[in-house]
């Protein structure tokens, strides 16, 4: 079905309204200027995000954020809530194939000028260390099944406890780098196989590991408490739960699909089966799709260490003696239980990053107002909760973002847990940063090089 059926209101200069209509509960919301929507509204993806303004237990609003696009059932930068108590559901959709894929931003005490002269050194270093591409795995580093398991449990823990990292670090990653909830259990056989030689591997698609440095600073307080300032050296990180994640995607695939007709759901698209959240079938989802999520926390731990480790064997310094350290490490493909206004709501969403040349984040990436977890209550800095990394298109760069505040306005009222900060596609890098401007972003790095998901790298 086309987007061109449906009825959309401008309400301001960078927000659209999906009105109800048709079989929608609640209303759809898209983040966009006009030029944007000239080239959302021709896709797909603006039916999507009112398709999932059917689904049952919807509160708030369906979100598109700024370039969103055909997905997979929800769109790519599509974000929802939903209330077990009003009948909500978990669609697999919602969070896509490569579960938690995320960023994550390193920083050290170097120049761009003191490394420039080593980069190509570092790069090859780092592509000897960590495998990158299509079903790239360790032959050496090959966990067993129950190391495995033990993954999707402790998530970041499991690889710092192993000496893969420092109690720093587990500070600083979303969650403490553990969702709760996990279960084993509810994880295929061939999803395990799939991950034991894939534990700290960069993956395919936008994946990869990127050097650069901080060009700008936006706002000197917050990120001289990240540690950023102008020169310093950044490594970006992009990867997610790679193969075992995608398994676990497909294997409920299936499950959804018999639950949707079991419970007789009536879905607009097939691709959004889902469960009612009190059913078995969405607790054995969101079990085993907290332990992919665990593995992916564990899959950048152990990439960040193997970054570090290849520093210190070009450079001939320690960590210590080059002030390496962790600034934070988010997810954006996950569902997540959090609490707004006393009731508990399962937020999910998918957010892109990766994006073509000259954007910038055109929309505050979002905190929700809720009670910390134990891995987020601890972190340094006041109120700072996240530096929140977002890479662009190849050789772009990058921004770090402060994520501690509330929901800005127009999307509290619109859906809870909706976390913005996705780019836009088509702006130039002067209009947008006039959008994104000094209070929204903490700084800007610029790349200097990258090992891509192809297993190359370039300057």
């Amino acid at each position: 079905m086309s987007d061109r059926r449906l009825k959309l209101r401008q309400l301001d200069e960078h927000r659209w309204l999906i009105p109800r209509q048709g079989k929608m509960r609640v209303d759809g919301l898209v983040y966009a200027d006009w030029r944007l929507m000239e080239d959302i509204r021709g896709g797909e993806a603006v039916q999507q995000v009112a398709n999932v303004a059917c689904l049952p237990g919807i509160v708030g609003r369906s979100i598109g954020m700024p370039d969103i696009h055909w997905g997979y059932g929800f769109a790519i930068g599509g974000v929802a809530a939903f209330d077990p108590e009003q009948g909500g559901v978990v669609s697999p959709g919602g969070v896509g194939y490569d579960i938690n894929c995320g960023v994550r931003v390193m920083r050290c005490d170097l120049t761009v000028q003191e490394l420039r002269p080593r980069v190509a050194q570092l790069m090859d270093r780092i592509a000897r260390e960590v495998p990158a591409g299509v079903g790239a795995g360790y032959r050496s580093f090959k966990l067993s099944a129950e190391e495995v398991r033990d993954v999707l449990t402790r998530g970041a823990r499991w690889a710092v406890d192993r000496g893969y990292g420092t109690e720093q670090d587990v500070e600083r990653i979303e969650s403490g780098g553990v969702l709760a909830g996990a279960d084993p259990d509810q994880v295929s056989a061939r999803a395990i196989e799939r991950g034991r030689p894939q534990l700290g591997t960069v993956g395919s698609g936008n994946h990869f590991i990127e050097i650069g440095y901080v060009s700008e600073v936006y706002d000197q307080d917050t990120a001289r408490q990240l540690g950023l300032s102008a020169g310093t050296v950044t490594v970006f990180i992009h990867s997610g739960s790679r193969g075992l994640g995608h398994q676990v995607c497909t294997d409920y695939l299936d499950v959804m699909l018999r639950a949707t007709k079991r419970h007789e759901i009536d879905l607009p698209d097939r691709q959004l089966a889902c469960a009612p959240l009190e059913s078995p079938e969405a607790k054995r989802y969101l079990a085993a799709m907290a332990a992919a999520a665990n593995f992916a926390f564990a899959n950048r731990q152990m990439m960040g260490h193997r970054v570090r480790e290849a520093f210190e064997g070009v450079l001939g310094r320690s960590c210590v003696e080059l002030g390496f350290r962790l600034v934070y490490d988010v997810a954006h493909n996950n569902a997540k239980w959090e609490t707004h206004e006393g009731a508990l709501l399962l937020r999910s969403g998918r957010y892109r990053h990766g994006v073509p040349r000259n954007v910038r984040i055109h929309v505050p990436r979002s905190r929700p107002a809720h009670e910390p977890s134990p891995g987020e209550a601890s972190r340094p800095g006041p109120r700072l909760a996240e530096g929140v990394p977002r890479p662009w298109h190849r050789g772009a760069g990058g921004v770090v973002r402060d994520g501690s505040g509330g929901s800005p306005r127009g999307v509290q009222g619109c859906g809870p847990g909706c976390r913005c900060g996705r780019p836009g596609r088509h702006w130039a890098q002067g209009r947008a940063a006039q959008t994104t401007g000094r209070s929204q972003g903490l700084v800007r790095a610029r790349t200097e090089a990258r090992r891509c998901s192809e297993s190359c790298w370039y300057r």
